[in-house]
């Protein structure tokens, strides 16, 4: 398997604090990854380094090419409500590489920004304000401004955070169909019940360190109990994986 990203012997961290120390990880193509693990575990500190935003305290990250065309979509908290932008206005911003000397955006780009919104489902909304869509279309919006770069990697840093339960269940059917057209897949989630169950592969980031691997071998009773210090169980009803907290004494076989 062709890898795309890969992080060598290295330590993460800012200044002298390290967070992870000796990550040995991969993203590699036709990945679908979850990266799972308790609050203030490292997650975040795991993307950026993957991104280049982050450089290692030792160690390397190297990438496949200089040329590798990743598109990133943070948490929507992170980006600004305040200015009255339009959508098509948001999705625009994916293409600062490509715009003209004098920053304006050329038809070529308005018809790429106008094709990435029809590629999500909201073509319609392009005229629309950002700061008043909802949740679901709001996270859209975002994933059509990664997908206008045309993307061979794709980061979420918490896609589904605070949606109902529909947007929740659309926003992964897109996922999964993009995945499907070729594009690699690694997203951050604190819900378990959507990486275990749409993700083919799962790094789980606890205690410094990072362990991944397939579904199966990852997602087990055990290993969750041991990453968020309490009884969990998995259980498997009309074929979908679930996680429940468990009450009362742990049982382990």
């Amino acid at each position: 398997m062709q890898k795309l990203i890969a992080i060598e012997n290295a330590d993460l961290g800012y200044g002298r604090r390290r967070v992870l120390t000796g990550i040995n990880f991969d993203i590699e193509a036709g990945d679908f990854l979850g990266i799972v693990g308790p609050n203030g575990s490292g997650k975040t500190t795991l993307l950026k380094a993957a991104l280049g935003l982050l450089m290692p305290i030792s160690g390397r990250v190297t990438r496949q090419s200089t040329d590798l065309r990743v598109g990133y979509v943070p948490q929507r908290e992170s980006v600004d409500t305040y200015f009255p932008l339009t959508v098509l206005d948001i999705v625009l911003m994916g293409r600062f590489r490509s715009l003209s000397f004098a920053g304006r955006p050329r038809r070529s780009d308005k018809d790429r920004a106008q094709q990435a919104l029809e590629h999500v489902g909201i073509a319609d909304l392009a005229r629309r304000s950002y700061p008043n869509l909802s949740g679901g279309q709001k996270q859209r919006t975002l994933i059509a401004r990664a997908l206008v770069g045309d993307p061979q990697l794709l980061i979420l840093d918490e896609p589904t955070n605070g949606m109902d339960l529909a947007s929740e269940s659309a926003i992964m059917q897109l996922l999964g169909r993009l995945h499907a057209e070729g594009i690699s897949i690694v997203m951050v989630s604190h819900l378990l019940h959507l990486v275990v169950n749409h993700a083919k592969r799962v790094a789980i980031v606890g205690e410094g360190t990072l362990r991944e691997g397939d579904v199966a071998t990852m997602i087990t009773g055990p290993s969750l109990s041991d990453l968020y210090q309490m009884p969990v169980r998995v259980e498997r009803v009309d074929g979908r994986l679930v996680v429940l907290p468990q009450n009362g004494p742990e049982e382990r076989t």
